[in-house]
This record gives C-alpha cells, sequence and structure tokens, in this order.
C-alpha cells in the first residue's frame, strides 16, 4: 500500500493511474500530430503546446477518479469499467468545455479533443482489457500471513473472502491453543521461524490478529519477520487502511492517541480548508441560484407549506446551528415532534422531494451555512440533537466526530448508503473518524470527486 497524504492506496491502483495518465498524454499528442497531417502543417515541437496536452490528460484522470474508474468494481469487471469510462470520458468533455470557455489557450483545438477523445477510450479499453485478461484480480491482491485463529483471525477471512476484496490470505498461524475459530490454521508449535514461514508463503504482510496478546506476542520471531523487508501490522491499524474505517470492535483510545493522525486542527491546514469554503460556496451559490429557484417553485406547487426548512443540528465542538435545507417532505412529517430516522422509500417524501434529493438539489441551500462557517463542503453529516444524544450514549468516541465541522459531504457519505438506525450510524462513525483522523486536502479532493460519482449514481440518497 502506498500512503498519500495519510490515505492509502494500493500500489497497484497508482502505477495503473499512472499508466493510463501517460496514455492520456500519448492519445493528446497523437491527436495533435493526426489532425496536423490532415490539415497540412507542421505539428512542431511539443514545446509549443505542453499546456492543452497536459490539461486534457489531467481533466480526464480526475474524470476517471470521480465515476469511480479506480474503484474495486471497475478494477475487476471489464463492462462495469467500459461505463464508467464512457461516463469518465463525457464528464472530461465537459470540464473541458469549461476550461476552453475561460482560458482558450489552455485546451486543444475542438477537431483535436475529437481525435483526442476516441484515442483516449481505445487506449484506456485496450489497457484495461489487458490487465483483466492477463493478471486480472490477482494484480491488486495483497498476500497476508495472519497471526492468530480466533474470532478476529475470522473476521479478516471474511474480509477476503467479500466480492471485490484486494486481500489474499495465505495462511493463518494459531499463537495459542486456545484459538481455533479458523480452520486449517497451523499451530505456532509447528513454526520454526515465522520469518522463514512468511517468506516461504510469499506473504508481503503480516497481520496480528490474536484474542490476548500478553505473553503470545513473540517480539524477537516479529523483529526477524520485519527485517527479512516483510512488513508487521497491528489489526486495528490494518483494518484502518484496508477498510477506510476507524474499526470500533479493535480500537482502543490508545491506539487512537498514539498512532499518526487528528491534525485537521493545524493551522495551515485550517485556513486553506476556510479559504477553499468560501470561494466554493461563493461559486456554487451564483451558480445554483437558477436550480434553488427551479426547484423552490416546483415544490411550491407540488404541495402545501414552505419552500424552505429550518432545523437545528450539532456541529464543531457539539455547538448548536441550524441548518436551511429546501423542503423535500410534507409539512406534518414529524407531526408528534419527535425526530424519526429516515428510511428507504420514506412516504413523508414528496414527489418533487424524491427528485430534488436524488439530485442532492435539496442541500443547494446549505452553501450559506459554509460560508458563514458553520460548515464546511467536506466532513462528517451533522445530526439532529435528539440522534446525538442517543448515539453519544449508545456509540463509543461518537464525541470525537465533531472535532471536525460537519460537512456537505463526507468521507462517510460516499461510502455508506443514509444511515437510518443506530447500526448504520455506527458504521458511518467509523467512516467519519478515519476522515477526521487522516485529514488533508488530497482526502478533501478525493472525496468531492467522488461525490460526483454519488450524484450520478444515487444508490444511497433517500
Amino acid at each position: 500500500m502506498f500512503r498519500l497524504f495519510k490515505h492509502y492506496v494500493p500500489h497497484a491502483v497508482v502505477w495503473l493511474a499512472l499508466f493510463e495518465f501517460a496514455a492520456l498524454l500519448v492519445s493528446a499528442e497523437a491527436a495533435w500530430h493526426l489532425y496536423a497531417h490532415q490539415a497540412g502543417f507542421d505539428a512542431g515541437p511539443l514545446a509549443g503546446r505542453w499546456l492543452p496536452v497536459v490539461t486534457f490528460a489531467l481533466s480526464n484522470s480526475l474524470a476517471m477518479m470521480a465515476v469511480g474508474m479506480y474503484g474495486t468494481e471497475a478494477l475487476r469487471a471489464m463492462g462495469f469499467a467500459t461505463a464508467r469510462l464512457l461516463a469518465a470520458i463525457s464528464l472530461g468533455v465537459i470540464f473541458l468545455s469549461v476550461v476552453g470557455f475561460l482560458l482558450p489557450d489552455a485546451t486543444l483545438w475542438r477537431a483535436n479533443s475529437l481525435y483526442a477523445m476516441a484515442l483516449a477510450i481505445a487506449a484506456l479499453l485496450l489497457i484495461r482489457l489487458a490487465l483483466t485478461q492477463s493478471a486480472g484480480a490477482d494484480a491488486f491482491r495483497r498476500r497476508i500471513l495472519v497471526l492468530g485463529a480466533g474470532p478476529r483471525a475470522a473476521r479478516l477471512a471474511a474480509l477476503a473472502e467479500a466480492p471485490g476484496s484486494g486481500l489474499g490470505i495465505v495462511g493463518f498461524v494459531a499463537m495459542t491453543k486456545a484459538e481455533h475459530a479458523v480452520s486449517g490454521a497451523v499451530p505456532r508449535a509447528s513454526v520454526p521461524s515465522l520469518a522463514d514461514h512468511a517468506v516461504a508463503l510469499g506473504a508481503g504482510e503480516v497481520v496480528l490478529a490474536m484474542e490476548e496478546r500478553r505473553g503470545a506476542l513473540p517480539l524477537a520471531d516479529l523483529l526477524r519477520v520485519k527485517t527479512t523487508g516483510v512488513h508487521v501490522n497491528e489489526m486495528a491499524s490494518f483494518l484502518e487502511r484496508e477498510t477506510g474505517r476507524v474499526d470500533l470492535a479493535t480500537t482502543n483510545p490508545s491506539f487512537l492517541i498514539f498512532s499518526d493522525g487528528f491534525s485537521a486542527g493545524q493551522r495551515i491546514a485550517k485556513v486553506s480548508k476556510r479559504l477553499f469554503d468560501i470561494a466554493a460556496s461563493l461559486a456554487v451559490l451564483v451558480i445554483g441560484l437558477p436550480l434553488i429557484l427551479i426547484a423552490g417553485i416546483a415544490v411550491k406547487l407540488d404541495s402545501k407549506g414552505p419552500i424552505f426548512y429550518r432545523q437545528p443540528r450539532v456541529g464543531l465542538f457539539g455547538e448548536p446551528y441550524n441548518i436551511v435545507k429546501i423542503r423535500s417532505m410534507r409539512t406534518d412529517a414529524e407531526a408528534a415532534g419527535k425526530a424519526v430516522w429516515a428510511s428507504a422509500n420514506d412516504p413523508r417524501v414528496t414527489r418533487v422531494g424524491h427528485i430534488i434529493r436524488k439530485l442532492r438539489i435539496d442541500e443547494l441551500p446549505q452553501t450559506w451555512c459554509v460560508l458563514k462557517g458553520e460548515m464546511s463542503f467536506v466532513g462528517p453529516r451533522p445530526e439532529r440533537p435528539s440522534f446525538v444524544e442517543e448515539l453519544t450514549r449508545e456509540l463509543p468516541y461518537y464525541a470525537e466526530r465533531h472535532m471536525v465541522k460537519p460537512g456537505l459531504t463526507g468521507w462517510a457519505q460516499i461510502n455508506y448508503p443514509y444511515g437510518a438506525s443506530v447500526e448504520d450510524a455506527r458504521v458511518k462513525l467509523e467512516y467519519d473518524l478515519y476522515y477526521a483522523k487522516n485529514y488533508s486536502p488530497f482526502l478533501d479532493l478525493l472525496i468531492l470527486l467522488q461525490t460526483v460519482r454519488v450524484v450520478l449514481w444515487p444508490e444511497g440518497a433517500r
């Protein structure tokens, strides 16, 4: 795994993204020469057109990230990758059109762009086809040796067997006689050297998943494993890296205290995040104003009641504030005066409400809260005070999610469907803690790009 600004990305995915970025550069340059040949003029040196070529490649690379081209399904299913690639190229065309309008010299000519898009689609499809036909899913699998054979180790086995998993567990070592939850585990007594065992199995990483580490942690053997070049990791860190969540079942206060992270409060990061929020919220308010007006008129025609509604939420450091949204439910949605979890196919949602929720148009007025500094574009979803009181009692570390500003979109929103229960809130809390712990501008950019995928394919909207 490659750690990019505190966020882990598989090495194979990084190399694939770089290789495809190079293919986009080559496609743009080849398109220029093709057009020059047809038009009968000299193509000239690359130095004179490097900016349009790089703009083309960068725009389409970001679009590919936005639609999920480097997600699990796109890496393993050619049909899925093809559909997402066409969506990415379409998104890239839109972005390049905007850039071309603002900075004409920074983009290719229209004929060049057409040729470049065609060549890029062909090149990227060939790359993905070659990948799936030759290496397939194994190119993205990491070989893991697990020390332990109890319930914790069984969790790792289930994680590795899940559809689209990037893990390949090459073996289990039962460190004590009491561990027997995993069949086929090798007893520790029959392994003379853990280092030699890991190397013989071709493991790239050893994960500690013992139920009880006191007296069972082989420090000398683990040091030998480490010096052979095999990475050693304990389960909480491993699960955080692999799932993008802080696993509450294996996390304790000492892990959160002594592990790296929770640096969102640093001055430079804080100032840069705020400057982005101000600029982006102003832009969205101006550009989104026509959508807000149209949605407001539709809401008024569809059902009785106000266009907007205000609702108390819990913000930074637990301070309350009011969000503003376009009304998408009936006015009697909570006639009893008690907060109610949203549900799938919620009958309280109006006809227009279904549409604006799917397209996230109802969220646009919240950019006013971002501009005022009560929210950020990226952060944990703000919850209502009554839900926060309940969840703080039910879930450990729930208060820690309020150490960063709530956001319009977030790591939990792009990775998990809309929460409708305490158990859903538990999973989303694990994602929120990961975001608070591993915050960086790069992670914010990744979330913003992936939000495009959620809007285009709104599986989790309610």
